[in-house]
This record gives C-alpha cells, sequence and structure tokens, in this order.
C-alpha cells in the first residue's frame, strides 16, 4: 500500500503540486487553480489510497496573518479515505484579488455544492462551473463578504425582499419525476410596508 508521502510525490511529478511547508501536521498540497479539478479526480479514483469523502471546503483571508507572503485568499479542500482509514489529505489553491476564481469540484462531490456557495457567499471567491451559485447564509440583498478581515464587524444590513425558493424546489421536484398538481404562490414585497431605519457603516 502506497502511503501519503508517495501519493504527494506523484502529484508533485503529475501536476506540478508543492507540499505546504507551514502545515504542522504535513498533509497539505498546494494546488494551482488550474490543476484542481484533475488533482481532485485522481486523489478520489485512481491515487493508491483513495480519498472517497470530500470533508470541508473552507475560505482563508490571510490579509492579517503574521509575516505573510502571496495572494490574500485561499480556499481549502479537507479529503478524507474511507477504503483506508485514518488516511487524511489537504488540498489549498491560492486565489488573488485580481482573479477570485477556482473551478467547481461539484460534479466530483456532490456536498460541494454548498461547500462553494459558503465560501462564495463568505468571501466572494467565484467557483466557476458551479450550478447554482448564490448565497447560503446571508440574504439576496447582501452587500460584501462577512468572512472577509476588513469587512466592518458592527455593519449591518436590511432586508427588504425575499428570496424566491419555490420556483426551485418545484423544478428539482419535477426534475427527479414527481408531478407538482398546484404551483405554489410567492409571497412578494409589500410596497405599503418598509422596515424603519438604515444601514449602519
Amino acid at each position: 500500500m502506497n502511503t501519503v508521502e508517495e501519493i504527494f510525490s506523484v502529484l508533485e511529478e503529475k501536476f506540478g503540486v508543492k507540499r505546504d511547508t507551514r502545515d504542522k501536521w504535513g498533509v497539505c498540497a498546494v494546488v494551482g487553480a488550474a490543476y484542481l479539478h484533475n488533482v481532485v479526480q485522481f486523489l478520489k479514483d485512481s491515487a493508491a489510497i483513495k480519498f472517497e469523502m470530500l470533508v470541508d471546503i473552507a475560505g482563508i483571508d490571510y490579509l492579517t496573518y503574521p509575516n505573510h507572503e502571496g495572494p490574500r485568499f485561499a480556499v481549502s479542500y479537507a479529503f478524507k479515505s474511507v477504503s483506508t482509514p485514518g488516511q487524511r489529505i489537504r488540498l489549498k489553491v491560492q486565489v488573488s484579488e485580481d482573479s477570485l476564481k477556482v473551478p467547481t469540484i461539484s460534479d466530483l462531490f456532490a456536498n460541494a455544492n454548498w461547500y462553494e456557495r459558503e465560501v462564495f457567499d463568505q468571501f466572494g471567491i467565484v467557483f466557476t462551473g458551479h450550478p447554482d451559485l448564490r448565497r447560503l447564509l446571508n440574504h439576496v440583498e447582501f452587500v460584501g463578504h462577512p468572512l472577509r478581515k476588513d469587512y466592518p464587524a458592527q455593519k449591518r444590513q436590511w432586508l427588504s425582499t425575499n428570496d424566491y425558493l419555490l420556483p426551485a424546489l418545484e423544478k428539482r421536484l419535477e426534475d427527479l419525476g414527481y408531478r407538482v398538481v398546484q404551483r405554489s404562490k410567492e409571497v412578494g414585497t409589500n410596497d405599503n410596508e418598509f422596515l424603519e431605519g438604515s444601514i449602519k457603516e
């Protein structure tokens, strides 16, 4: 059975992946965005130790990180092997402020769909090829990305309209073979009702 060390060697040879020298556990590799999808597919399907479970995707903002050099943002991917218990690996894609784009892996792992939406919502990183990249935790009118280090911690934002979810739900039911007998009525905004107050910077 190959070790994770040997897998790192294969990743470096095939995809130019480099070990993250700051990772104290020694299980993290830095991957170029252009190679991410291929690397994830290799780890899932072809590596000697297969990493069949995506545990998490997290955004990172290094804005106030001591002695950091390189792009401001990163996206971290944690994988676990089911067939070889105890084996884990982490990938990190560096993302510059000039190009906040990383390819989606939602076609390889279904749970990446919501993880990527969360990172998009909180950090503003765009996952190209994602089938439905919308905010997940913040409301539809929210401006900005609250987990960025320069987002004002006390800023408040008002919500004045609904995020229409029923049409998407009904479409999904139809895609699964169900027949929608009666369409739901969306509750729209009422022009006679207004929230009092203002956005506080």
